[in-house]
């Protein structure tokens, strides 16, 4: 391909063919001419692109040319020469298509166009790629676009089909042959070879204003040799993959339709009249297309052939997943095709890698998961998956390296599932996946452990394993559908000793992420397996956890309690006084919340006094949840001065540490009970007193990133400090406490709105 200004092409390249053939040195025909030397080289090089009439003729007599070289020529210089008036005759040859009269939205799309296409004196020559996924209506655009351009570009305006999904596309050396005849160049001066083309070829519209849509391109190497070099043309090029390999080029990516986007495409489709009267039935089509154009434009011109029929019958159609491409089609046009294009065009691996993806829990996934279920390498699946997404068939999260399908590429790729996989690879492939990211829980889980860290051999992977707490977390939150998918699929299989100990590896984790409700789905699962092992023992203790989430994640209080009671009467069979305690404890909250706090309070000393003479590490724990717990019951029942009490001896045995215990573990208990001192303090009104313990609790717990529990202390502080007169800083405090309560869905929120407010007897539920 000519790369710069001294590469031959045009009038130059013709030139010096002519000269060749006929035998003449340069210094000959200068000669013979009348030229001069430098002047007959900046001729060959291009420099000189359309020399004058009576120069030609010269060159022309000097090389003894016939009629026809002679004519040839002159032809292709008077090309180059600059052109007064536009020709607007020769576009007539590559025609645009017709443009659509409902072409709806991609104004900003189409404002950068436009100010692309205003630019002069472009060097190089102001190239724009539209890409995207399939359906997103890349050349309904692009033709718009040309359309609405034409003004811009007087000298022509051309469009070419490159075929890019076809098998074999469109070869650039017959694309250019079709463009230069088009632009006047007879069938004999167009010169044989691609790259002497593409030198002509940019010798004419560099003195010329064309646009040039290229539309459905296969790759970059098929697209350079079409792009002019310099000067004013615009050249608008299509295609599925992102080309990322092509250089100096405005790119146009464009995203679905908005939700009353797609609703004006079907009101331009089939009128304003059906829409009103089926509003809501129009917006749930346009949902049910995923707002993908082609899908939106195929549901509006179905029905616009049946004007009888109600929007509600083809949203009904739509709404079953296994039947819903089946709808997807209104003549020549259809949505599955469009995805068949692009899928055949793909290796084995990655047609496997998009298949298989269809199979991942959650609304994306990781090259981890993928690998996994198409049963290949990391490296591969990764690599697969970001030239899925350059195709247009993955669209890739903008942070981390993780991807998601649109809902009807999805489709797709599950049908594929069950035409390309045998059931018996797909069986093994879900199993292997929910072996592994079992495994990888259980290894991340464990570093949030108390009693135990994670060995290196834990992790199916140690070198892609979480190195720590917050790569753990990162991941455990990321895939958090994934490994909840995991667990069922293992219980499911009978792997109950699996879900179990996965269970367990997390319930410490649990008590950093209260606002994740799932925790009841995953102690139900634990509980279940428990029960199908007929352990009593361990379904005491799961018990007690689906009781905690209940409580503290769900607000089921209800079915806390009856879980509570289960755990109590399975811990007594078992003999457990450590579970029955923490039965009794769960329980008692579970009532407090209720409302029924004589209960709380008697439940509680009985939970006390299971764990008093306990004397493991565990005991000990459990004695100091139990007291502080039943120091917050005791102030909420007016009886602040005992809770200060019980608190303070709480203290103490965070100060004294409980041997075997963590003092990370320590750290987040002394900031539970240094709140539950705060919150005393306060209701004592000894507010100046109550801002210490307070602002250390809510400091350790931001440390330890526990923002179900830094968030009430945020809001108990900002109450403290609006009492003691300081109401910039009990703002501030406040507001960012209802910000990150209401995140977190605590029942907390709308008391600090009622504190924001003003009225702090808007209710409390500490």
């Amino acid at each position: 391909m000519s790369g710069g200004g001294s590469a031959p092409g045009g009038f130059g390249e013709l030139l010096r063919s002519l000269r060749v053939r006929t035998g003449h040195t340069q210094e000959r025909l200068a000669h013979a001419a009348g030229v001069s030397v430098r002047t007959l080289v900046d001729l060959e090089r291009g420099r000189t692109r359309g020399p004058q009439r009576r120069t030609v003729q010269a060159l022309a007599g000097a090389l003894a040319l016939d009629a026809a070289d002679r004519g040839d020529l002159e032809r292709v210089a008077a090309l180059g020469r600059p052109r007064p008036r536009p020709a607007a005759a020769p576009s007539a040859a590559l025609p645009l298509p017709r443009d659509l009269s409902d072409f709806t939205a991609r104004t900003q799309a189409l404002a950068g166009l436009r100010a692309l296409a205003e630019r002069t004196g472009g060097d190089p020559a102001p190239v724009a790629v539209v890409t995207g996924q399939p359906g997103l209506g890349k050349t309904a655009f692009a033709v718009h676009a040309a359309h609405a351009l034409a003004p811009h570009h007087p000298d022509g305006q051309f469009a070419v089909d490159l075929r890019g999904m076809d098998e074999r596309p469109a070869d650039p050396r017959e694309v250019l042959g079709r463009l230069l005849r088009a632009l006047g160049v007879t069938e004999r001066a167009v010169p044989h070879d691609t790259q002497d083309r593409t030198g002509l070829f940019r010798s004419i519209t560099a003195a010329r204003r064309l646009l040039l849509l290229l539309d459905n391109a296969a790759d970059e190497d098929q697209v350079r040799p079409l792009l002019p070099g310099h000067g004013n043309s615009l050249t608008v090029v299509t295609s599925r993959h992102a080309l990322a390999g092509l250089e100096c080029a405005h790119r146009i990516d464009l995203a679905l339709l908005r939700s009353e986007e797609s609703v004006e495409l079907i009101t331009r489709i089939i009128g304003a009249q059906r829409v009103v009267q089926e509003a809501r039935a129009a917006r749930d089509l346009a949902d049910l297309c995923g707002h993908l154009p082609l899908a939106v434009r195929i549901a509006g011109q179905r029905l616009a052939v049946r004007p009888q029929e109600r929007l509600g019958k083809l949203v009904a159609q739509l709404a079953d997943e296994e039947s819903r491409l089946d709808a997807l089609r209104a003549g020549s046009l259809e949505m599955r095709a469009a995805f068949a294009l692009s899928y055949r065009r793909l290796t084995p691996t990655a047609r496997t890698v998009l298949r298989r993806a269809a199979l991942a829990a959650g609304s994306d996934f990781s090259p981890e998961t993928a690998a996994l279920l198409a049963g290949t390498t990391l490296r591969r699946a990764r690599l697969c998956a970001q030239d899925l997404a350059d195709r247009g068939l993955l669209q890739p999260h903008p942070e981390s390296e993780r991807y998601r399908f649109h809902d009807l590429l999805k489709l797709f790729a599950t049908e594929q599932l069950a035409t390309d996989d045998d059931p018996a690879a797909l069986s093994g492939a879900r199993d292997r996946a929910a072996r592994w990211m079992l495994a990888r829980a259980r290894a991340a889980a464990l570093h949030f452990d108390a009693e135990h860290r994670p060995a290196p051999d834990d992790d199916p992977d140690p070198v892609t394993a979480p190195s720590g707490r917050e790569p753990a977390r990162a991941w455990l939150e990321a895939e958090r559908s994934q490994w909840l998918w995991a667990l069922h699929h293992a219980q499911a299989a009978g792997w109950h000793r699996q879900v179990i100990d996965t269970a367990e590896a997390m319930h410490w984790f649990s008590d950093r992420t209260q606002h994740w409700e799932q925790w009841v789905e995953v102690f139900r699962l634990s509980v279940a397996a428990a029960r199908a092992l007929g352990s009593r023992a361990d379904e005491a203790v799961h018990l007690n956890y689906l009781a905690w989430a209940y409580n503290m994640c769900a607000y089921d209080h209800p079915a806390a309690l009856e879980t509570a009671y289960a755990a109590l009467t399975a811990a007594r069979e078992s003999g457990d006084r450590l579970q029955m305690g923490w039965a009794l404890g769960y329980g008692a909250g579970a009532l407090k919340r209720l409302g029924r706090t004589d209960e709380a309070i008697a439940w509680l000393r009985d939970s006390a006094a299971c764990h008093r003479d306990n004397t493991t590490p565990q005991g000990r724990l459990a004695e100091l949840t139990t007291l502080n717990t039943l120091g917050v019951v005791l102030r909420e029942t007016g009886q602040a001065g005992q809770a200060l009490a019980i608190h303070r001896s709480s203290e103490a045995i965070c100060r004294a540490g409980i041997p075997g215990q963590s003092p990370d573990l320590m750290a987040v208990y002394q900031a539970a009970t240094l709140h539950h001192l705060g919150c005393d303090l306060v209701e004592l009104a000894r507010w100046s007193e109550a801002e210490a313990p307070l602002r250390q609790a809510l400091t350790a717990f931001e440390a330890a990133d526990m923002p179900a529990w830094s968030a009430p202390a945020r809001l108990d502080l900002g109450i403290a400090l609006h009492h003691l007169g300081r109401h910039k800083e009990a703002r501030a405090a406040l507001v960012k406490a209802h910000r990150a309560l209401t995140e977190l869905n605590h029942p907390r929120q709308a008391e600090a709105a009622a504190h924001l407010r003003g009225r702090p007897d808007g209710g409390t539920n500490r």
